[in-house]
Parts: structure tokens; sequence; C-alpha cells
């Protein structure tokens, strides 16, 4: 099938072969969109595809944080479908748990590499080979982790916090053709976050006014929205989802 047979808008979707990251890419194949999904693990990331839909769904294998990858990725994603309308970043790591005081610097550019720069990487290569003459929408997934300090995962939450200002700026070097936001979301059910909940989850889930933690598809649907034209006149915006836990200044 070529790129004209297609109809619909394209999306790429980072560190999308489960998690987070498959619940936006699930919630933007539902909806008709064509989706290139990357992932480190090319096994989970060939199961992703299959169950999103191999007719609708290419992935990519390869760490968001490598250059290399990041051009393969855009390269793919417009061979197969002949645009990227949109670009979900949602790749991130944390490797250590803990305060950043005596952090090993090594392990802190680890984390920013992945969680800021590749972002950053993949945000100029759908500029230019696309969005820049064509328009579209980029979502960054953040964390309220960037939004107020934590004493468990301050490097993450420092990275987060750079990611939220990286939306503010690119939304506004890439208006209007642009538009560019982000999601902060609080703990959400995947492999990724359990650290934070395994074994406790419903103590966890107390502190939250909607009585739960999150699940991929309540970020998939925030990033379907944020995606569509029901937000055509927001830009720069940090939209957090959470289930109330940020009105209580606690994370987990």
């Amino acid at each position: 099938m070529t790129a004209v047979e297609l109809s619909g808008k394209v999306a790429l979707v980072t560190g999308a072969s489960r998690g987070i990251g498959y619940g936006v890419a699930e919630a933007l194949v539902a909806r008709g969109d064509r989706v290139c999904i990357t992932g480190r693990n090319e096994d989970a990331l060939k199961e992703a595809v299959e169950k999103l839909g191999a007719d609708r769904v290419v992935g990519v294998a390869g760490k968001a944080h490598d250059e290399a990858h990041q051009a393969v990725a855009v390269e793919r994603v417009m061979e197969a479908f002949g645009r990227v309308d949109f670009l979900v970043n949602n790749a991130g790591t944390n490797p250590v748990f803990g305060p950043i005081a005596d952090m090993d610097l090594n392990v802190a550019r680890k984390v920013f590499e992945t969680n800021v720069l590749s972002a950053l990487g993949f945000a100029q290569r759908t500029w230019h080979a696309w969005q820049k003459d064509n328009g579209g929408a980029i979502v960054n997934i953040a964390s309220v982790a960037g939004l107020s300090p934590s004493p468990f995962i301050a490097a993450y939450g420092v990275s987060k916090a750079a990611l939220i200002n990286l939306t503010a700026q690119l939304a506004h070097e890439f208006a209007p053709a642009v538009r560019v936001n982000a999601i902060a979301p609080a703990v959400v059910k995947t492999k990724f976050a359990a650290a934070l909940y395994e074994g406790r989850e419903e103590e966890a889930a107390a502190g939250y006014p909607l009585g739960r933690l999150g699940v991929p598809s309540d970020i998939g649907g925030a990033a379907s929205f944020l995606t569509s034209e029901q937000s055509a006149w927001v830009t720069g915006q940090t939209l957090v989802v959470d289930g109330g836990v940020f009105l209580n200044a606690g994370v987990g």
C-alpha cells in the first residue's frame, strides 16, 4: 500500500511497545490514525505492532537518545505513510531513585539524554521532515514530578521540569504551524512505574481524590485530545492528568 492510498493523519509515538506509549498509540489507531511506534526491545515492539494492527502500524527499534535511531524512525514513517502530522515524545527513563545531591553525574546525563534531548531531537526531525510546511502537533509526556520537588525521583522530576520548559519553548518557536503541549501524569499502572505502587496499590491510591491510580488509556485519551482539532487553540500548555493527586501536593 502506498502513501497516497492511505487516509487520515499519521503519528510517531516513541517508547510505545508497552505502558503509556502503547496506550497513546492504541488511542490514535482507534480514531483512524496510522502510527509509527518505537521501542528498545525489538521483540516487544513486533508484538505491539501485531496487537495494534500491522496494516496501520509500523515499528522501529532503537534507543530514543540515539540520533541515528531518531533519523531512521522519521525516515521510516515518511517512507511508510508519506507524512508525520503528530509526534508524541513518550520515551523516558528513571534508572535511579532517591535525592539528587550525591547522584552520579553519568546517571544524570543518561536521564536527561533520554527524557529531554531525545524529545528535542525527534521534534527537530519531524519539524524539518513534514510539520514545518504542513503543520501538526507535538505532545511531550512529562510528569507531575516536574511540577514539584520529589524526594524519591529527584533526577526524573528535574528532567521532566526541563521537558515542560522545552514544551513552552518549542510552542513559541514552532507556532503557528505546529502546536506543542505536554501531559503531566501522576502514577500510571505500568511496569515503568511499578516501584511506586507495586505491593501497596491500595495505599498509593488512597491519596488520589478520584480513588485510583492511572492506566495507560487515561493518558491515551489526553494525547488524542491534544492532537485533535478539539484543541486547535491550545499550545504551550501542560495538561495535568493525575486523578487529582496534585491537589494534595503528593506523588505516589
